[in-house]
């Protein structure tokens, strides 16, 4: 029998589980006992939080690398192709790998039913266990306590920016959700926590557990030296080593990536032992980028920026770098329906001169333009609806005038047809997602 090709194999992972999302921990370890998983590196970081998770493992792998670790990366969701998702020492891994794990975890299911994350996640940590690794870095894909990434004990749990999203699995407020990302954190573990007012809730199951925390604000952070705003020119940085002795980095680049996540990678991989000379720091964070975090290109002569912001906050974020450029913005976007709409309308509405809305008419999701157009223009907005993102790129690109600035956003889904739209070669979208 011929062998699946890798896109069929995703197809079948679609829709072989009744569930597209299915929390629990109890379907992957019955197959990862079966496969005899070991762990996937000598060092595993965990990370869970609302916003930042891509931007501290980004900083983090790049980090490690240059002390000399061989670093695996396992991230969701991917813009463009699925072996986005898993990087081998800053290499993407290829399609035979994946078939291979895909076909391995296959055979030893048996009739244990497993979703989409849950098959990704072991074919993760089966090519990382086999990778020769020094440390695994790996981000929780929803919530934390019973996500499939917390079948491995994290030696070091990581949570970010914590915020109201996913609602219907974490809960109503930053309190409820706090919790189930605490849900990383081991007996006795330690945590570098990124969120600047983490919830009470968390601070308290911390406590519970007698884990060993590094908190932004207080045993770790920064101060801005030059610049301004949530990018700054120039940053001072002091950290926390595992002795409780002080290590300060003076004069630092402001990241292009949101600072609190960039700094947390700094404490981190001091704790790890990863962390490289101030001269090599200064450089990642005058260079590291991340595909669809306010990533910046220029198409058809308009300046251009992606970003996958998706919930009100990141929609907040956003909207303060954007208020810091110069000209017009004009928006690409489109959402899916279960997220806070009117949050992330009314969050970016003061910076938006301008909304084109594209439908995903492939991804059942999704939020119909009309719909979120009728929420744009209730708010005061101008908005236009186009049939597919596609249009909604192009009618921006050919409208919006030279000075403006065309900004793609609202979901993952939304970056990736937008790439999808601009990409003429395998290099194109190497120069588009390898930034």
């Amino acid at each position: 029998m011929q062998k699946r090709s890798l896109d069929q194999w995703l197809a079948l992972l679609e829709t072989r589980h009744p569930r597209e999302i299915e929390l629990g921990l109890s379907r992957i370890a019955d197959v990862a006992g079966r496969l005899q998983l070991p762990a996937p590196a000598p060092w595993v970081v965990s990370v869970a939080g609302t916003n930042g998770k891509g931007s501290f493992v980004r900083v983090l792998e790049a980090l490690s690398r240059a002390s000399g670790w061989r670093t695996g990366v396992y991230t969701s969701p991917h813009i463009s192709v699925y072996n986005e998702r898993i990087r081998i020492d800053g290499a993407e891994v290829g399609d035979t790998d994946l078939v291979d794990a895909f076909e391995r975890i296959e055979a030893a299911r048996g009739d244990t039913s497993l979703t989409y994350f849950e098959t990704g996640t072991l074919a993760a940590l089966l090519l990382m266990a086999e990778a020769d690794l020094d440390v695994a870095v790996l981000e929780v894909g929803l919530g934390g306590r019973l996500d499939a990434v917390n079948l491995v004990d994290a030696d070091l749990a990581v949570i970010t920016a914590i915020d109201v999203d996913h609602s219907q699995w974490l809960g109503q407020d930053r309190e409820a959700i706090a919790l189930e990302k605490a849900g990383i954190v081991r007996p006795g573990g330690r945590v570098v926590c990124a969120d600047p007012n983490p919830p009470a809730s968390l601070l308290d199951r911390l406590g519970e557990l007698d884990a060993t925390s590094n908190r932004l604000g207080e045993d770790f952070g920064y101060e801005i030296k030059a610049g301004g705003g949530d990018n700054p020119a120039s940053i001072d940085v002091w950290l926390c080593d595992p002795r409780g002795q002080p290590l300060a980095l003076a004069g630092l680049p402001g990241p292009d990536l949101p600072v609190e996540s960039a700094v947390a990678a700094l404490q981190a991989a001091l704790i790890l032992g990863a962390l490289p000379p101030a001269a090599v720091v200064a450089d990642i964070f005058a260079r590291v980028s991340l595909a669809g975090r306010f990533q910046r290109l220029v198409v058809a002569g308009r300046r251009l920026v992606l970003d996958v912001a998706h919930n009100p906050a990141a929609a907040a974020y956003l909207a303060k770098r954007l208020a810091a450029e110069e000209g017009r913005v004009v928006a690409v976007a489109a959402l899916m329906a279960d997220k806070d709409r009117a949050g992330f309308v009314t969050a970016l509405s003061s910076a938006i001169d301008h909304w084109y809305l594209g439908e995903l008419a492939d991804n059942p999701r999704a939020c119909p333009a009309g719909e979120l157009a009728a929420m744009i223009y209730n708010a005061g907005g101008s908005v236009s609806t186009c049939a597919t993102v596609a249009e909604a790129l192009s009618r921006a690109l050919e409208e919006s005038r030279p000075d403006d600035l065309v900004v793609v956003c609202g979901s993952f889904h939304t970056v990736g047809a937008a790439i999808a739209t601009m990409e003429a070669s395998t290099e194109a979208r190497k120069e588009i997602l390898s930034p």
